[in-house]
């Protein structure tokens, strides 16, 4: 128990001081987007994604069958465009609602935010609809199987 107490006295004192530091102190601080189902959001912001600012505004959007496809283009667009989002994650169905956004996303070769289309628990993963894996198709040859995913 002393040498608990004393522990901190053994610290080199420029140590201490960094201890209390922002881990992060520029732009390369990037945060997650998540455009989803209630389920898929929720989860990503319990595991600790979600972020609201001062004006109110969020890191996430949760798509149901109220949200009007111009809410999930401007939440992308605005996805997009932020400089501190690094990796935008949607929903393989709402990808579907706004596919031609993801496609000129993916034309103009934009690498930040990169965009990850993810499954949902209504409807199966869907391999030759998501742009990243078509990428990795190429990349392999095509020679990947995807039937039995």
């Amino acid at each position: 128990l002393k040498f608990c107490v004393q522990l901190p006295r053994l610290l080199p004192f420029n140590y201490r001081a960094a201890m209390g530091r922002k881990k992060f102190l520029n732009q390369t601080d990037m945060k997650v987007a998540v455009i989803g189902d209630e389920d898929t959001v929720t989860g990503f912001v319990l595991a600790g994604v979600g972020q609201r600012d001062g004006q109110g505004s969020t890191n996430f959007l949760i798509v149901d069958s109220k949200t009007k496809r111009k809410e999930v283009e401007d939440k992308f667009l605005e996805f997009q465009q932020s400089r501190d989002i690094g990796v935008i994650l949607i929903n393989q169905t709402v990808a579907e609602e706004i596919r031609h956004l993801l496609t000129e996303h993916t034309a103009r070769g934009i690498v930040v935010p990169t965009v990850l289309e993810i499954p949902s628990k209504d409807k199966p993963y869907d391999p030759n609809a998501d742009q990243v894996m078509q990428r990795v198709k190429v990349f392999f040859g095509g020679n990947i199987d995807t039937s039995d995913w």
